[in-house]
């Protein structure tokens, strides 16, 4: 059986649970500059460079794995956000670009599959692809709007090395999370696609968007269905939406994918919105009940934390939703349904 089908088969029984935030949780450890450099040798200050963790301190990556795991997770993602040769860079490490994706991706499976082997319950693993730091689709020059720091061909390089490397660490799905920039996110697609002809075999996609306003737009300007007409022809395995804001805010918005989208839909909010200070303090139990709310509504597939999220986060969670019944997938009528930064469908 393909893992697609494998999720699929798993996501029509109950609602699935994804896990929460790496970023956080690393934080709370208050790793010391050493404990981020290694032995590596590299010239720059690693201080801050998550990924290089699956390297450095793997025992880190794999104690944030587990907690999640023991919390109820069913999918665990691999700490790469960042782990692409365009943010790597920052970090002068651009050159272990391959081996902290793999690194990451092996601690992952092993303990996903550690898990699946005590219970009998399947357990999967999503090869995190982030946006980078580039955007594609604006110019970071205000006096030059056809000015681009990357073209498109330059990012689906950059996301194919990453997502080749998960998959060589054992990933399940490549998730390509955090979308502020629909083109970037077709750069992360087109790689992935090439990965499959040059492998031979699918690798699925999962695909999450972030919004930056109120409104419900990336910041490249999509709507949330606007998006994901723009998407859809990839075939994700799940579309969703991340981080942006907690899940009081994106209320509307995950309402209105879910009544559009014809595959699983995924939805990991923040933990509430950060405070003065940057921090994030909703409760567990908060996050939970505006989460189970969307459940009980039948409008989700997977659900999971992001930025300030916690294993207690993700256990309040799957607590709360453990006898939901999972989102239906709809099957809209057969239309030609296309996207500006607004949805247009064509009329038959």
């Amino acid at each position: 059986m393909s893992a697609r089908q494998h999720f699929r088969d798993a996501a029509a029984k109950r609602v699935l649970i994804f896990d929460g935030a790496f970023g956080t949780q690393i934080q709370n450890r208050k790793l010391s500059e050493a404990d981020y450099a290694g032995d590596l040798g590299l010239p720059a200050d690693q201080k801050g460079n998550n990924d290089i963790l699956a390297l450095t301190r793997p025992d880190v990556i794999a104690d944030i794995t587990r907690a999640y795991l023991d919390a109820g997770s069913d999918v665990v993602s691999t700490n790469t956000f960042s782990a692409n040769r365009i943010s790597q860079a920052d970090y002068a490490a651009e050159g272990l670009v391959a081996d902290i994706n793999i690194a990451s991706g092996k601690i992952a499976r092993e303990l996903a599959d550690e898990y699946a082997a005590k219970d009998g319950r399947p357990r999967f693993v999503a090869g995190a692809i982030g946006p980078t730091n580039k955007t594609l689709s604006l110019s970071p020059d205000v006096e030059d709007p056809g000015y681009r720091e990357i073209d498109f061909d330059e990012l689906v390089a950059v996301y194919n090395e990453q997502a080749a490397a998960l998959v060589q660490g054992g990933v399940d799905f490549i998730l390509i999370e955090t979308v502020f920039d629909t083109l970037n996110a077709k750069a992360g697609i087109m790689a992935v696609k090439q990965l499959e002809r040059d492998l031979g075999h699918e690798v699925p996609v999962m695909i999450s968007m972030t919004l930056t306003d109120l409104s419900g737009r990336n910041l490249s300007g999509h709507t949330v269905e606007a998006f994901w007409y723009a998407v859809r022809h990839a075939k994700p395995l799940t579309i969703g939406l991340n981080c942006s804001f907690g899940a009081e805010q994106l209320r509307p918005h995950v309402k209105v994918l879910s009544q559009i989208a014809d595959t699983l839909l995924m939805i990991y909010p923040n933990a509430g919105l950060p405070n003065e200070l940057g921090e994030y303090d909703e409760a567990p139990e908060t996050t939970a009940g505006l989460v189970a709310d969307w459940a009980d509504h039948g409008q989700v597939n997977i659900l999971g934390g992001c930025c300030g999220s916690t294993p207690e986060h993700i256990a309040a969670i799957a607590q709360a939703v453990a006898k939901a019944e999972p989102r239906a997938v709809p099957h809209p009528e057969p239309a030609m349904r296309l996207a500006g930064l607004e949805p247009f469908t064509v009329a038959a």
